[in-house]
């Protein structure tokens, strides 16, 4: 009897492992750094830390070109949407000012919360019209 309950415990400790290992990559390959290239300029956002018991998101946000100016606000061109499209604005641009050819820092929203299935950051430049997009699925 021990031996069944033993064997039993085993194979459901090594289910839940397999699980896990499965799940984990699978969880932070979604949260990777997202590339937008148009217009003369790239922009590259990472999620830093959207976990749900925080009380400020935080996106790394680089920007790069060769041929025009970054003069973005990006506090005031950016947003955060849940997955049923509410809206958040950011509530600080922690980096580089406006101007130069590449600027990097950090862009930061309250959290969340609950903390959604999914998130989506647009960033409107300036002259382009439609929004740069990048998402995430957080669950």
């Amino acid at each position: 009897m021990r031996t069944r309950l033993t064997a039993r415990l085993s194979h459901i400790m090594l289910t839940c492992l397999l699980a896990a290992a499965i799940a984990l990559p699978a969880a932070a390959a979604e949260l990777t750094t997202q590339k937008n290239v148009g217009g003369g300029v790239t922009v590259a956002v990472t999620p830093q830390n959207v976990s749900g018991d925080i009380k400020t998101w935080t996106f790394k946000v680089a920007l790069d070109t060769h041929s025009q100016d970054l003069s973005d606000d990006l506090v005031k061109s950016s947003l955060l949407l849940d997955g049923t499209g509410v809206r958040y604005a950011p509530v600080a641009w922690d980096g580089a000012g406006p101007g130069g050819h590449h600027r990097e820092g950090t862009l930061r929203f309250n959290a969340i919360s609950p903390r959604p299935a999914s998130v989506e950051l647009q960033i409107q430049r300036p002259g382009e019209s439609k929004p740069r997009s990048f998402r995430w699925q957080l669950r």
